[in-house]
């Protein structure tokens, strides 16, 4: 089969497409022919090996599995024998290592059932970015309805479905983006809309409950500043230096100034479970959640598309799309 794969560290020029042996799915797992994979800032931090500390996980000196790609979506082509949720020929979504090839292997326990209404396309998009939104408002920001939310960042893969995701929720929207972003984000849902090239919604007179951050362009204490006595931070996104000192930082100058207001910064990483998954399943099939793709590309573009999405400017998601 064709995979994309690379063998050492470093930009997208590492990236090969070739052919591979396919891997046999174990008796818990499932093996899925892929129709759609969704590229993720995840990917390029793997594929960059930074910030440093992913090589523990990784492989010190070159990468230990030489597959890349988390969200998938496809058809079940065989199921181990201990397999009790799928069959061949059941359409799913959710995520796997190593998406981006023409077949992957997963645990039946990290895959739901694609509803027949939504294309293979726009279930890839959904398993990092529409969990990472979910949880970050709904468990870390305990978001009630009639609450106020900020989204930075409100145009891009995480942010899109936030927007979308807090209005199902209840809440008053404000997004942050850019001028040609604007319109995007208010046919998302949000209430109000700023543009960041012109207005720094830190020095605004806007208060708000929860800000939900996929940029990481402001600190704690700057969002302190527009946050209600009880407001919460929930930083989702933004780059990093290679030694993550400052995100680390960061997070110990929160939690420093965090002693002396009553507002607090709650920490997000994405936990991948069905649940969560069968909860975007029936935003999706009632029409309050639509994937934004911003573009979708062959498996021998993936190279070329992953440079595109690190110049972070992507309108939602970016997708690769095999044919039938």
């Amino acid at each position: 089969m064709k995979a994309i794969v690379y063998y050492e560290y470093g930009p997208p020029d590492v990236l090969r497409c070739e052919d591979v042996e396919r891997a046999i799915p174990g008796d818990a797992e499932v093996s899925v022919k892929v129709r759609a994979a969704s590229l993720n800032p995840y990917d390029w931090h793997f594929m960059r090996g930074e910030p440093y500390a992913i090589r523990l996980m990784a492989g010190l000196g070159k990468p230990k599995n030489k597959h890349l790609g988390a969200d998938v979506s496809g058809i079940v082509d065989a199921a181990g024998r201990n397999v009790t949720q799928f069959k061949p020929g059941d359409s799913v979504y959710g995520v796997c290592q190593g998406a981006f090839a023409e077949f992957a292997c997963t645990a039946e326990t990290k895959l739901v059932k694609k509803p027949e209404a939504v294309s293979f396309e726009h279930a890839a998009s959904i398993p990092i970015a529409a969990l990472t939104a979910l949880q970050a408002l709904r468990d870390k920001g305990k978001l009630q309805p009639q609450q106020t939310v900020l989204v930075n960042g409100a145009s891009g893969g995480v942010g899109t479905f936030g927007v979308q995701i807090a209005k199902s929720l209840g809440a008053k929207v404000t997004g942050v983006t850019s001028t040609r972003n604007l319109e995007l984000v208010r046919s998302l849902g949000a209430d109000d809309v700023i543009d960041y090239t012109t207005h720094d919604f830190t020095k605004g007179d806007q208060r708000f409950d929860l800000i939900l951050d996929c940029v990481g362009n402001h600190s704690f204490s700057d969002c302190c500043r527009v946050l209600n006595r009880r407001g919460t931070l929930v930083p989702a996104g933004g780059k990093t230096d290679n030694w993550m000192i400052k995100p680390i930082a960061s997070m110990v100058s929160a939690m420093v100034h965090s002693i002396f207001v009553s507002q607090k910064q709650v920490s997000i990483f994405a936990k991948m479970n069905q649940p969560d998954l069968l909860a975007i399943n029936e935003l999706l099939v009632s029409g309050k959640v639509t994937p934004v793709i911003d573009r979708t590309c062959a498996l021998h573009e993936v190279p070329d598309a992953i440079r595109y999405l690190e110049q972070g400017h992507a309108r939602g998601k970016v997708i690769m799309s095999l044919p039938a």
